[in-house]
């Protein structure tokens, strides 16, 4: 019998994308045969190296788990200790950030922003938005019709909403994470493998494809918040889509500008090396509290008493953990002439109560107060009423000057100890506990309706706080934990409050309250730690399979 040699004989596919969601109108607008040709590309040169940095983090999450304490990098010292190199720097329009609004893409809010009066608009594709297909596709169109002066919106009531102001804020948009899916565009490679697309690339992907050029001409720029990143090698990864992607539509390299937000715990210990890696398209970094109090939680989680934090609200920017974590990123961003942008503070205005909104500016104006002082060029609000306040303690210190790069504050002396000793001191309380899932329970029922962000208990709550209220709740019932008043933290006492808040909500027909109840469940109660409660909540609930 002969034996056969040589290569294997294999069949390779072109690589294409098929669209699995539905179209209605205006969606072939966005879903042109040229933009799916780019999102094929992106795929093809790009998804590979996405999953090995996606493995990179199970592995680091494994190691902190078991005793591997994160450290400042040994083999990158080099580029830490290299004093010459800079960061490209604020592109144009990027130039005063002094006060930037988040909030999502629809029509409304799109307009809201734009009419707003802040420097900078984070429009936001990512923790703001509950990720259907209809608020993919149409945060898209609002961003393309923005971008062309064409927007306009009116509401079910009748009242229409127009862009008014004659000078808007530069658009900074935030694609979803690399961890997230978007399963109504499969991407089949060339071995016939079909999977589900890249939220990352397809967000990226659509929005600069369609707008770059428009936003040159208009004076600005394509210009990226970069989220959840956990190394320099996926910062990497970025930088290498980026300068294709100039290639590929023609742009001068450098002309896209990304902020990265630090928010999660390992990206603290190589803020320099992101910065490094991104050094041509880099504007900044971003203070990701909310998000980096979850990822310390979710890294944390088995490590034993000593990680384990007390309830939300004591977790404050001031404790000595989270001081450290910001002032480093100062520190590192005004060394190597990037923006420092601080985050936002949850506390939003009610106009319909004065006493909230007397409390909220009073809130706000200290947090921004404290980032300015520290030398953050810039910081984050949620509510347009709050940029007066903000501008006015970021006005206090900058004046007439646009940043303060000049201030390298080498008085900040942070150890790798210093950025994990989470010790606080407060106790865990009953209140603290039911606020948890409460809080939970009600942004995971508005996030199934498709709201990203929602104003609860006259808070802004977005996926980011929704996952350290349950992250908080699965680590105190595996750590053993009780109450102030000595009350055992498990699993049927939390099933008590998962009633009990069911009960106090107001159901109305249609409400997806038990669905959330079963996905805070899933994600608080189980064994296992689902990485990120939006990923099993969105493969079960938001994919249309019609």
């Amino acid at each position: 019998m002969r034996t056969r040699t040589g290569p294997i004989p294999t069949t390779t596919h072109e690589p294409s994308i098929e669209i699995a969601g539905r179209m209605p109108a205006r969606y072939d607008e966005i879903l042109t045969p040229e933009a799916i040709a780019f999102l094929t590309e992106l795929h093809q040169r790009f998804g590979a190296r996405r999953h090995d940095r996606l493995a990179d983090r199970m592995r680091r999450r494994f190691e902190i788990g078991n005793g591997h304490d994160p450290q400042f990098r040994d083999d990158t010292r080099h580029i830490r200790e290299d004093a010459e190199w800079q960061v490209a720097g604020a592109g144009p329009g990027l130039e005063d950030r002094r006060v930037e609004i988040t909030g999502p893409t629809d029509p409304k809010m799109t307009i809201n922003a734009l009419n707003s009066g802040a420097k900078v608009w984070l429009a936001d594709q990512e923790d703001a938005t509950s990720p259907t297909w209809k608020n993919v596709i149409e945060g898209q169109l609002s961003l393309r019709d923005a971008i062309r002066g064409e927007l306009a919106f009116t509401s079910p009531e009748g009242k229409r909403y127009e862009v008014t102001a004659t000078e808007t804020p530069t658009i900074v948009m935030r694609p979803r994470g690399w961890h997230l899916p978007e399963q109504h565009i499969r991407f089949t490679d060339r071995t016939g493998r079909t999977m589900a697309a890249s939220g990352s690339l397809v967000d990226f992907g659509l929005y600069v494809f369609h707008n770059a050029e428009r936003l040159i001409a208009n004076g600005r720029g394509p210009y990226f918040y970069i989220a959840k990143l956990e190394s320099s090698e996926e910062a990497k990864l970025w930088d290498d889509v980026f300068t294709f992607s100039e290639r590929y539509i023609g742009i001068p390299h450098g002309t896209i500008r990304a902020t990265v937000l630090i928010e999660t715990l390992p990206a603290a210990f190589e803020m320099e090396e992101i910065l490094f890696e991104l050094r041509d398209h880099c504007a900044g970094l971003n203070a990701g509290r909310w998000d980096y109090i979850f990822s310390i939680i979710k890294n944390y989680r088995g490590r034993g008493a000593r990680f384990v934090l007390p309830d939300r609200s004591e977790v404050t920017m001031t404790v000595p953990f989270m001081r450290s974590y910001t002032e480093l990123l100062v520190q590192t961003c005004h060394k190597r002439g990037a923006f420092a942008i601080g985050g936002m503070s949850a506390f939003i205005p009610n106009r319909r109560d004065p006493e909230v909104t007397a409390t909220a500016f009073e809130k706000v104006a200290a947090d921004k107060k404290r980032e300015a002082g520290d030398g953050f060029d810039g910081t984050w609000v949620a509510h347009p009423d709050l940029i007066p306040v903000a501008r006015a303690e970021f006005d206090a210190v900058l004046g007439d000057r646009p940043n303060q790069l000049d201030r390298q504050r080498p008085e900040v002396r942070v150890s790798a100890g210093d950025l994990i000793d989470v010790h606080i001191g407060r106790p865990i309380t009953a209140a603290g506990v039911h606020a948890n899932v409460s809080v939970a329970i009600r942004y995971l029922e508005a996030w199934l309706r498709g709201l990203g962000a929602v104003a609860i208990d006259n808070l802004m709550e977005d996926a980011a706080t929704a996952e350290i209220s349950r992250s908080q709740v699965w680590q105190w019932i595996h750590q053993d934990r009780t109450t102030e008043d000595g009350t055992p933290i498990t699993r049927e006492y939390v099933e008590g409050l998962i009633t009990q808040v069911l009960g106090e909500v107001e159901r109305r027909e249609g409400d997806r309250f038990d669905d959330a109840a079963e996905i805070f469940r899933d994600v608080a109660l189980g064994q296992d730690f689902p990485a990120f409660l939006t990923l099993p909540a969105y493969s079960r609930f938001l994919i249309e399979t019609d």
